[in-house]
């Protein structure tokens, strides 16, 4: 499977239904060290709040603790760019797992500190998604 990238993050298909690809992910996740702190039911929500259908999207809220205090240490605001948002969504060719990339997020901060941790964050982040594409 193809993974395709913006300037924010990266995105894999994925041969499951979305709610089996939440179950596989959250796995994945936690094989690198991530819990997940928020799950954002988008479509529940839209169909909630403004009575809209939309197609099924969930907002994981993926944290990894060794990583996040170690960049809580270098710039305590950098809360305001945590967890790492993994999304997983019903698209027309299928079902998509995306995750942000940290190094994306964190330059925001201008720290270099944060540098080598957002690529630590990243490379986990690829490794649990790569894992997505491997035997079922």
């Amino acid at each position: 499977m193809s993974t395709r990238s913006t300037s924010y993050g990266f995105a894999t298909p994925v041969p499951w239904p979305q709610a089996e690809a939440v179950e596989r992910v959250t796995a994945a996740l936690k094989e690198e060290g991530f819990g997940i702190l928020t799950t954002i039911d988008v479509q529940r929500t839209l169909k909630e709040k403004l009575q809209v259908d939309s197609r099924p999207y969930v907002i994981l809220g993926a944290c990894n603790p060794q990583l996040a205090h170690r960049a809580l240490q270098a710039e305590p605001e950098i809360g305001l760019l945590l967890p790492c948002n993994v999304v997983v969504y019903e698209a027309d060719e299928g079902t998509i797992v995306a995750a942000m990339d940290p190094g994306a997020a964190l330059t925001l901060a201008g720290n270099p500190t944060l540098e080598p941790i957002a690529r630590e964050a990243r490379a986990r982040l690829e490794r649990a998604i790569g894992r997505l594409s491997g035997p079922s």
